[in-house]
């Protein structure tokens, strides 16, 4: 079983996505803040990641940075996720290396059909 990292400081959003991805038949690791992602990654890399951009202390963008640098996660499918739509935004994430950027509120759908597709991909 695919496991997906939830990494956002909105209770209510780790418990919907992590509600959504378990219904999509995956394993679900949370963490609320990005030293706490981090350390996750570190416990046991997961398959796939949805990341918050706005978090307390380590940003997305940083613990994206921080993933993409490190050879064991350099290709782990990461997907941004932002209250924020600004173009700007999502042009920094695929910069440094997001493979996908979605929008709060996003298609639960579309998301669950992201997912699955980067977990194939990266099979």
């Amino acid at each position: 079983m695919a496991k997906v990292l939830v990494v956002d400081d909105e209770p209510n959003i780790v418990l919907s996505l992590e509600f959504l991805m378990q219904q999509a038949g995956l394993d679900v690791v949370t963490a609320e803040d990005g030293e706490s992602a981090l350390e996750r990654v570190a416990e046991g890399a997961p398959d796939l990641v949805l990341l918050d951009i706005s978090l307390p202390g380590i940003s997305g963008f940083d613990v994206l940075e921080r993933l993409r640098h490190d050879p064991d996660h350099a290709r782990l499918p990461i997907i941004m996720l932002t209250a924020h739509g600004r173009e700007v935004e999502r042009e920094k994430g695929m910069a440094l290396g997001a493979d996908d950027y979605i929008t709060k509120p996003f298609s639960t759908q579309a998301l669950v059909d992201k997912v699955k597709t980067l977990l194939a991909e990266a099979q």
